[in-house]
């Protein structure tokens, strides 16, 4: 599939975990505009637009100089959010649509570029996974974890602990490799894709999972699979803003720091 990428950063206030987290201070910079200066550096999109409900949030990306797009208040998630983006007529030669998340301010290019050359290759959508690689995150209802056919293709994700192994627990060695993957939600759609998927209702498996990405399987979209390297957690959490906070000072960041070219993959 050929066609010019769009990348939409979707930004709400309403956080339940971390209140108004678009604008929560990591190192004294809001948390989008984290994001955003290192996504615009990115070669992967023709076009990047940040897009909001929130009249602050529309503010700091004009300072940031961002595109930005107001967007709808009641949108259930981001995916429509981004959807409603998608649907702008001066994007309707976009083929491609990526869903960059607005809580990562370490995001790995090469994972963007991953998700996007799986919808190249023929999928509906594309995302990543990486090993899961300890016991904690495997049995953490908070690290969703997912399985793949043998083409690559998603068969299911799960916040419990799949593959279940059931003579003893996996080694530490089998948990840093397939099939124990943990997902990093990172997504590319093919356009009519994005479309289709928030038309359907909510599914029965992702009621029950509280895992969007469920109703797509379960409507037959196909979600291929890339294996990456480890990603960085993003932030969701008054404790992660402290981990985070700490990741950037481990790379030469300072709360006065001028720009954030000093950050690496």
């Amino acid at each position: 599939m050929k066609g010019p990428v769009l990348g939409v950063i979707p930004a709400r206030l309403a956080s339940s975990r971390l209140p108004r987290k678009p604008l929560h201070l990591i190192l004294g910079r809001p948390l989008l505009q984290w994001v955003w200066e290192r996504v615009a550096t990115m070669s992967v999109f023709d076009d990047l637009v940040i897009a909001t409900d929130a009249e602050e949030i529309e503010s700091l990306a004009h300072s940031l100089g961002a595109r930005v797009i107001r967007t709808e208040p009641d949108h259930p998630s981001g995916t429509d959010r981004v959807a409603e983006v998608a649907g702008h007529a001066a994007f309707s030669d976009h083929s491609i649509i990526v869903n960059v998340q607005g809580d990562e301010p370490l995001m790995h290019e090469a994972h963007l570029s991953a998700a996007i050359e799986l919808v190249r290759a023929g999928w509906d959508v594309g995302t990543c996974a990486t090993p899961v690689q300890t016991q904690e995150a495997r049995s953490s209802a908070d690290v969703v974890k997912v399985v793949r056919r043998s083409d690559g293709g998603a068969l299911y994700f799960s916040r419990a602990g799949i593959p279940y192994q059931r003579d003893g627990k996996p080694r530490p060695e089998d948990l840093a490799a397939a099939p124990f993957l943990r997902h990093i939600g990172v997504y590319a759609y093919r356009r009519e894709a994005l479309f289709r998927w928030v038309q359907l209702p909510p599914s029965p498996l992702e009621e029950i999972e509280r895992l969007e990405q469920l109703r797509a399987l379960e409507a037959g979209i196909g979600i291929g699979i890339a294996i990456v390297d480890g990603a960085h957690p993003g932030v969701d959490t008054a404790a992660d803003v402290i981990r985070m906070e700490s990741l950037l000072r481990e790379r030469g960041i300072s709360p006065t720091s001028k720009t954030t070219g000093a950050l690496s993959s």
